[in-house]
């Protein structure tokens, strides 16, 4: 690994059913290595781009509506997509709004985003899917790599 400061942040809601993957995938990563830095990011808008100030890389982790053609694919992005398939953001702002005034702004050069396919998100519900638990420890997985790749 080199000297690039990389961070973590998971968003979702956790009382939302799938919606929750993104803060599982950081909570299995401090698990199994707590050297990396991981935060949660909630459910989005302003209150990310101060948790990307000051690193190289973020890798940001959340659920997706309408990209993948099952749930738990994963899929990786290296440039914000269309903001019309990450409807799942409850604040001011959704993540990829942050993501994309962050990059406006040079907050931080390289910015991942990596998305999960959680179909259908059911409100007030703690567990998700066999799809979207499959897909933690691969999306954790990927995410090594990418580490590993700095």
């Amino acid at each position: 690994m080199s000297n690039k400061r990389v961070r973590v942040i998971g968003c979702g809601n956790p009382l939302m059913g799938n919606d929750a993957v993104g803060v599982r995938v950081i909570d299995m990563l401090h698990e199994i290595h707590p050297e990396i830095d991981v935060i949660e990011g909630g459910v989005g808008g302003l209150g990310l781009i101060p948790m990307m100030e000051g690193y190289d890389h973020i890798i940001l982790v959340d659920a997706t509506t309408g990209y993948g053609t099952h749930i738990g694919e994963i899929m990786v992005f290296s440039k914000p997509p269309s903001n019309e398939f990450f409807p799942l953001s409850l604040s001011d702002i959704g993540v990829l709004d942050a993501v994309n005034i962050a990059e406006e702004l040079g907050i931080c050069p390289q910015i991942t985003i990596i998305g999960i396919e959680a179909g259908t998100v059911e409100e007030f519900s703690d567990s998700m899917s066999p799809e979207m638990e499959r897909a933690v420890e691969d999306a954790c997985e990927r995410i090594l790599s990418t580490i590993k790749k700095e």
